[in-house]
């Protein structure tokens, strides 16, 4: 038996095998044989295939969070227009110049309106303070409680403030600025507390 390395056509090296029959032998020679390579090793398919499916579940959630983002944002442009609707209403009390929808944990208005004469941003962090530290002394007195509204009288002027005790919009008050000259309060303080009742965030 004779054996030969050679290279084939694409460079893989294969041994080549064959037998010259010995005289007065009457088997058959063998026909050119080649030798068995090694098996390739096995690719790992649900490795592959769980490669390949991974894109497509980063795409399906990619879409599940835009649609949460777009329902957000809905939602969002609900309740400022609903916060905008309230502040058109306030101001349509008669003798009504600013009013503003505040969170007085935090003193930023989460709308407003109006022109009273002075920066109703700085108006409504200032009222925070004022409603936060009445909080703080009816804790301190045990006066279970809630505070429905606070007049501060100004010599041209009426501000009222409407704490929202409601389950959707506790933590917010209603910051109004009357005219003393065209305003009713007895009035405006009524129409101020069913407007405040209707303010749900």
């Amino acid at each position: 038996m004779t054996e030969v390395q050679r290279q084939d056509v694409n460079g893989t090296q294969r041994t080549w095998k064959w037998w010259r029959r010995d005289e007065g032998s009457s088997a058959a020679e063998p026909s050119l044989t080649e030798t068995p390579e090694a098996e390739p090793p096995e690719v790992d398919f649900v490795s592959w295939e769980l490669l390949q499916s991974t894109p497509l579940y980063q795409e399906a959630s990619s879409v599940y969070f835009a649609d949460a983002l777009g329902e957000r944002a809905e939602q969002e442009e609900d309740i400022m227009s609903s916060l905008d609707e309230a502040i058109r209403q306030l101001l349509s009390i008669e003798g009504a110049t600013g009013a503003a929808i505040v969170d007085y944990s935090s003193g930023m208005a989460l709308a407003q309106g109006g022109s009273p004469g002075f920066d109703l941003g700085v108006a409504a962090a200032g009222n925070s303070n004022v409603v936060s530290a009445k909080l703080r002394t009816m804790a301190d007195l045990n006066l279970n409680s809630d505070i429905e509204d606070i007049l501060i009288t100004l010599g041209s002027q009426y501000h009222l403030i409407n704490v929202l005790n409601s389950g959707g919009s506790k933590g917010l008050f209603v910051y109004l600025v009357l005219d003393r000259t065209y305003a009713n309060l007895a009035l405006a303080r009524h129409k101020l507390n069913n407007l405040a009742n209707g303010i749900i965030i």
